[in-house]
């Protein structure tokens, strides 16, 4: 039986990069407009007009005083009394409040030393407890 020519094939081991860098190109185009980035959300705080002053009786405010380690110090009014409860207690003391006399507004002072945590975590509790009158102050000495 005569030999037929037989043509070798010789395979590459390479991988052919000639494209490799428009593929990586297009896949970079295409993630960055399909991408869409998360909007900063801010506190959702309706602030009053500017120059409105409001005279608020000393027995409608709840004031709670973020101090540096954390701690908030409630105090009703006028009154020197004061309680020291956890950012996790905030919310069962403003419903309390509401109960009492339901014109309460919560006095949020903050000392400057207060990491800015306490405060956020002070008014995720109000808004849990549906407080829309809040008063966002810094502690003075």
């Amino acid at each position: 039986m005569p030999l037929i020519n037989q043509k070798r094939i010789k395979v590459s081991s390479e991988i052919p990069t000639a494209s490799m860098a428009d593929i990586a190109f297009l896949l970079m185009i295409f993630f960055l407009v399909t991408t869409t980035f998360p909007k900063d959300r801010g506190l959702a705080i309706l602030l009053p007009e500017e120059g409105v002053e409001a005279q608020v009786s000393q027995s409608n405010v709840l004031h709670l005083i973020i101090q540096p380690n954390g701690i908030i110090d409630v105090r009703r009014g006028e009154s020197q009394q004061v309680q020291q409860i956890r950012p996790q207690e905030v919310e069962a003391v403003w419903r309390q409040e509401v109960t009492a006399n339901p014109n309460v507004i919560a006095a949020v002072k903050t000392h400057p030393q207060a990491p800015y945590r306490y405060m956020i975590d002070v008014l995720d509790a109000l808004h849990a407890a549906n407080a829309e009158r809040i008063s966002l102050q810094i502690l003075e000495e």
